[in-house]
């Protein structure tokens, strides 16, 4: 069965984290530096890295967009529930997810609000399911009882094999027979190689190393399954923050929607050397040599800016999947585009 004693533990550990936190947002660092005007407002912004990658603020930063703000980084990102829930603590100033995962939070009164779009899916940067070259699995009813890894539940990855399982007219007594298991990216090839699990989920540079590897072949993509290219997840403050700090926001936002310009319309080549630069200056001798594999920015708009469909589709999801009370949640409400200059011209 679906529902393992992972997956209700996690539903459990999530559910009672959310509610605790929709009543709390604090901060460590002293209120002086997060209120009043812009000249008392927070200029150090604590935040979430993943190694050997870089994210839109910290191209922004690298490229002189940020103008006096500064990145601060706490620590490395294990995913998107867990930034949601940093962020709504104030252990982070702002974080990403995935918009579905970021739904559920705001509709268990989570109080955060998207800014700018962070990733997303396009013909050259996507998530996909993946088995091996003499795996038994060609087709949807092929996946009952069989286990799927992915890096993290109620998220993209479970979103889009549900889908895909629905779409191809799987009952919801078999899609709960399909068995979902959290793998970290970095272990998918290997547990798959070793036959520990029938079927991956995974994205980007670790997908695409696989693949160049070999004995390793693609099912199904999400453009195909959500119906071509979205903007997946977005980078969010508190709605607290943002009232605090509204130029620091508007900064940021600014600064990261034209790094999204700046990486769409630079030779790949450029960014990617780019890319290497702003890895090899960090301590810890992160590894570059996976960025050779980045492709594309994958947002689905001009600077990242947000639209209502960036979020309808996964509440209309969440709804049918019995996760939401229909009407409770409305798309314009989760985000704002004030502070992108990009939302005018669109």
């Amino acid at each position: 069965m679906q529902k393992t004693y992972t997956f209700v533990l996690f539903a459990l550990i999530s559910s009672m984290l959310f509610s605790l936190l929709a009543g709390c947002s604090s901060s460590n660092k002293p209120a002086a530096a997060k209120a009043g005007g812009s000249s008392s407002e927070d200029k150090v912004l604590q935040y979430q890295s993943s190694p050997g990658s870089v994210s839109f603020p910290e191209l922004a930063a690298d490229l002189g967009y940020l103008g006096d703000l500064t990145l601060d980084k706490v620590s490395n990102s294990v995913g998107g529930p867990e930034s949601i829930q940093l962020t709504a603590t104030g252990d982070i100033d702002f974080g990403s997810a995935f918009n579905g995962a970021t739904i559920k939070a705001i509709s268990k009164n989570v109080k955060i609000k998207a800014v700018v779009g962070s990733y997303g899916s396009d013909e050259n940067t996507y998530i996909g399911a993946y088995v091996l070259e003499d795996s038994p699995i060609k087709g949807p009813k092929d996946f009952i009882g069989k286990k799927v890894g992915m890096n993290i539940l109620g998220a993209h990855a479970e979103f889009l094999v549900k889908d895909y399982l629905r779409q191809e007219g799987l009952t919801e007594k078999e899609i709960d027979e399909v068995i979902l298991v959290t793998i970290p990216p970095a272990n998918a090839e290997q547990t798959l190689r070793n036959k520990q699990l029938d079927v991956i989920i995974f994205s980007g540079i670790a997908r695409d190393f696989a693949l160049e590897r070999g004995g390793i072949v693609e099912l199904f993509k999400d453009t195909d399954v959500f119906g071509g290219n979205f903007t997946a997840g977005d980078y969010f403050f508190t709605e607290k923050y943002i009232a605090e700090n509204p130029t620091t926001v508007k900064t940021f936002t600014e600064g990261v929607a034209k790094a999204i310009e700046w990486a769409r319309e630079t030779p790949r080549e450029e960014v990617i050397a780019r890319f290497e630069k702003i890895v090899a200056a960090r301590e810890g001798n992160e590894p570059t040599a996976n960025l050779k594999y980045w492709k594309s920015t994958g947002i689905a708009t001009t600077g990242g800016v947000i639209e209502d469909k960036n979020f309808s589709i996964w509440i209309e999801w969440l709804e049918k999947n019995g996760e939401l009370e229909p009407g409770t949640i409305k798309a314009e409400d989760l985000y704002t585009n004030e502070f992108n200059p990009y939302a005018q011209s669109q």
